[in-house]
């Protein structure tokens, strides 16, 4: 069964039942995504949990009634007098803004939607359906229209499959990281300092700094050279960029005597000026800098999300600076770092490549030949990929790994743009082989990609219990009575002389309740030590 036209019903059938139960309110849209379906209404309030009761009871009945979908294409007039007698606003709307002189309708019992469908044949085959949750969603993503609420929802083809995704649901809530971070110590959020802004505690720190290490290390290993640029540019730089031009709704101002000056939300300018400082042959190439540097983005506070959403955070970010005949065989080494670091942390992952969007800098055959080439590295790579239409950066195509956690779910990882404007605006160049001055192509990568969300996501991978080499306390030593004392804190002093990251429980409480929370803490190794390990 295809799980699309499934889910794309069950979200009708939910449609039909909160007309039925509340039919004062108005359609908005309701498509199948990747784990599900959702349906946009207008109502005087928000739905609650009891109201998803009722609605889901009701979506049973309209189920088990067996309806037929009924398609049928109507001419736009047609449409716009079913929709008026309605009173569906909304769909209104959207009728305006579809071309052709015809729309597709659906329709099941006294169920009218606009929509092109396909459906399955009836109401009866949705054989495991299940509300999740709401929540307050803008019309058509813009805070400037009105707020909606939207109802979330799942389908699948048996009630095994929908448990077992359930299951996972419920995997997922305990490993939240927004719950989980505080609950180890490793982060925190502090309304009074500024939404989406992180505090590592020392734990989180700790971890931190390992992964800043180890990140670093592969990187000298691979002929990377450490850079550090400034936090803070002359605006004159972003405009060089396009930055000002493409970007400038999610960059922070400041004005430093007289002149207009942005916090960094990329590092790739201040690369371009430390390879600015000289000139290079083109048997230098290809050069790579590398800088864990730290951004500012501004993002709007309601997608900020824990760590995975932040308003300033760190990049393991690089840009390689190589001819146009290296510049695939770069891309290659990127994907081979990638993976190789990615099978470290237990990651499965996925490749996408994004295109042109419908802004951006540069010449079109350069972001032709850029994809193409693109295409043909992971294709000889024997790599799998999709395609994502007009979601490349404003400079370039790039390639989005997709890391797989282990409960199956996708993140944002790492990504390899293409460039060949912003040599050009910046006028770069080297020395051929010939004598003359040449552009070189530039390559803006990530491996972990930003550190806040990698942690974030390693959080929820590891449900807070890291890997030996990560967790930030690898043992702690837990006394039975108080006479193990002694030699408790001598085993501790040892430990550390190893370099072993230790904490010691010496309370006077029962072994039980100081084991329970060391498991809590959720630390690799617990020592126990009494009378005999004494002895």
């Amino acid at each position: 069964m295809n799980l699309e036209f499934l889910r794309h019903s069950a979200a009708h059938i939910l449609a039909s039942a909160v007309k039925e139960l509340y039919p004062e309110a108005k359609l908005g849209i309701g498509p199948a995504i990747a784990d599900g379906f959702y349906y946009d209404f207008e109502y005087s309030r928000p739905f609650t949990p009891e109201d998803l009761v009722k609605i889901e009871a009701k979506m049973q009945e309209i189920v088990k009634a067996d309806l037929p979908f009924l398609h049928s294409e109507v001419s736009k007039e047609d449409a716009r007098e079913i929709f008026k007698e309605l009173a569906e606003a909304y769909k209104l709307e959207l009728l305006e803004e579809l071309p052709g002189d015809t729309v597709g309708i659906y329709r099941h019992a006294n169920f009218t939607d606009l929509c092109k469908g396909p459906h399955l044949k009836k109401t009866g085959e949705v054989k495991a359906v299940k509300l999740i949750n709401a929540a307050g969603a803008y019309w058509r993503g813009n805070e400037n229209n009105p707020m909606l609420q939207r109802i979330y929802g799942t389908a699948f083809p048996s009630q095994k499959e929908l448990d077992e995704y359930l299951g996972r649901l419920d995997e997922a809530k305990k490993r939240d990281h927004r719950k989980l971070g505080p609950a180890l110590g490793l982060f925190s959020f502090h309304e009074e300092a500024g939404a989406g802004l992180v505090f590592y505690h020392p734990k989180g720190a700790l971890i931190r700094y390992f992964l800043e290490d180890f990140i670093k290390k592969e990187h000298l290993k691979r002929g990377y050279q450490l850079v550090s640029t400034p936090h803070i540019l002359k605006s004159d730089i972003w405009k060089t960029s396009g930055h000002y031009e493409h970007y400038r709704n999610l960059m922070y101002f400041a004005e430093v005597d007289k002149q207009e000056y942005a916090l960094k939300p990329m590092n790739c300018p201040g690369h371009i000026l430390i390879f600015k400082t000289h000139r290079h042959s083109y048997r230098e190439l290809p050069i790579r800098f590398f800088e864990l540097g730290t951004v500012y983005r501004y993002e709007k506070s309601g997608v900020l999300h824990g760590l995975l959403r932040v308003r300033g955070f760190t990049q393991d970010d690089a840009h390689i600076f190589c001819t146009p005949e290296q510049f695939k065989d770069e891309v290659n080494n990127v994907l081979n770092f990638v993976e190789d670091v990615l099978k470290i942390f237990g990651f499965h992952w996925e490749m996408e490549i994004s295109t042109q969007p419908h802004e951006f800098i540069g010449r079109p055959e350069d972001w032709e030949t850029a994809t193409t080439s693109l295409k043909e590295v992971l294709s000889k790579r024997g790599a799998p990929f999709q395609i994502s239409e007009g979601e490349g950066a404003f400079y370039g195509p790039k390639i989005d790994v997709k890391l797989k956690d282990s409960l199956g779910r996708t993140w944002q990882g790492a990504t390899v743009q293409v460039d060949f404007a912003l040599p050009e605006r910046f006028d770069i160049n080297y020395i051929g082989e010939d004598g003359k001055k040449h552009r070189p192509v530039m390559i803006h990568r990530v491996i972990l990609g930003t550190l806040e969300r990698f942690l974030g996501v390693l959080i929820e991978h590891f449900g807070g219990a890291f890997p030996l080499w990560l967790a930030p306390v690898q043992i702690k030593v837990l006394t039975v009575t108080d006479a193990q004392i002694p030699y408790a804190k001598k085993l501790v002093d040892l430990l550390r002389e190893k370099e072993l990251r230790v904490e010691a429980d010496f309370r006077n409480q029962k072994i039980g309740y100081k084991i329970r929370g060391g498991e809590i803490e959720k630390i690799p190794y617990l020592l126990i030590i009494g009378k005999r390990e004494v002895e």
